[in-house]
């Protein structure tokens, strides 16, 4: 065990019909499945797709950082 950590970013865009929170919320489950170690997340995007003047989808951007294993 060593005294300090070192982080990855990586940067990712979730999508959902309902709401931004559940766009995070399968931005995050996605990268769970290939990504080890996840420990916090920032929004840097909100955007949407507009279906007929309504709100389609909602898209966030996030930064998803993972401690780099053994650090």
């Amino acid at each position: 065990m060593t005294d300090h950590h070192t982080y990855k970013k990586i940067e990712v865009v979730g999508s959902s019909k309902k709401s931004i929170e559940d766009a995070i919320n399968n931005a995050l489950a996605e990268c769970a499945k290939s990504v080890k170690m996840m420990e916090w997340f920032e929004v840097t995007e909100t955007r949407g797709h507009i279906e007929n003047g309504k709100v389609g989808h909602y898209q966030v951007g996030l930064k998803v950082g993972f401690r780099i294993e053994n650090s």
